[in-house]
């Protein structure tokens, strides 16, 4: 794994932690490119039972990296590649047959906020919130919320936060579906999960996974070619390119 991804062994246990807290743990090439290889590589991880993923620092990732977004813009190759392992993080977190467990201990924003969603079981801290905000910078999420929200929530409401970007605090998250458990501490409550989950029987529990996310896996496969294709055309609107110039200051 890169830096920018640890992951930690605690018997059956796998704890992975998003780890540029300087950054918010924005996502950039390294954060998203470790993130496209972590989920076979724990499907493959047999002694694996289940995992915890969370953030290190004040957040579970402030989404994409300003500067990252800038440098896909301008590089065809690199987009090209980060689109494909967008794709990759969606369907590697659907198949993977080890149980995740989301400790979402500050704010999960763009892809932090989809890999919330993908996960099995979220545990959010009381000030953590999530947010989609792809359309408020020109750009169609092809690995964000409008692919799986549908499933966790109500059309109406998936079309609202995924329209305006506007934060979801923890609460109203748990309330619509999106989380499962607002708490004082997630991390410690999600390592509870896990290990509550690692000591139940094995075949049960990843055949028990699998059945749900097929449900999971035909919805996105029915999307994801639309979605991909929609977020390499929007990379390069004016839109887009006037919104990041203004977030990077004009460089």
């Amino acid at each position: 794994m890169p830096e920018e991804i640890q992951v930690r062994a605690e018997g059956p246990l796998r704890i992975i932690t998003l780890n540029r807290p300087d950054a918010l743990n924005a996502v950039n090439h390294g954060l998203h490119t470790g993130l496209a290889r972590l989920w076979p590589r724990l499907s493959e991880d047999r002694r694996a039972r289940a995992a915890v993923l969370t953030g290190s620092g004040r957040a579970f990732s402030a989404g994409g990296d300003f500067a990252y977004l800038d440098e896909l813009r301008q590089d065809p190759e690199l987009r090209a590649q980060t689109i494909a392992h967008g794709r990759d993080i969606v369907l590697g977190m659907a198949r993977c047959r080890v149980p995740v467990v989301a400790a979402v201990n500050g704010p999960a924003v763009g892809l932090g906020c989809s890999l919330v969603a993908l996960s099995d079981v979220v545990y959010m801290a009381e000030t953590a919130y999530l947010a989609d905000p792809h359309v408020q910078v020109g750009l169609v999420a092809a690995d964000g919320g409008p692919l799986t929200w549908p499933l966790h929530t109500s059309l109406h409401l998936a079309k609202e936060y995924a329209f305006t970007g506007a934060r979801i605090p923890a609460a109203r998250a748990a309330e619509m579906g999106l989380a499962n458990h607002v708490v004082a501490d997630p991390l410690a409550e999600a390592l509870a999960c896990a290990r509550q989950i690692a000591e139940l029987p094995r075949q049960a529990v990843e055949t028990t996974k699998r059945l749900l996310n097929l449900q999971l896996e035909r919805a996105v496969l029915a999307s994801l070619d639309f979605a991909t294709t929609a977020e390499e055309q929007s990379f390069q609107t004016e839109d887009f390119r006037a919104i990041l110039a203004k977030l990077t200051g004009g460089k």
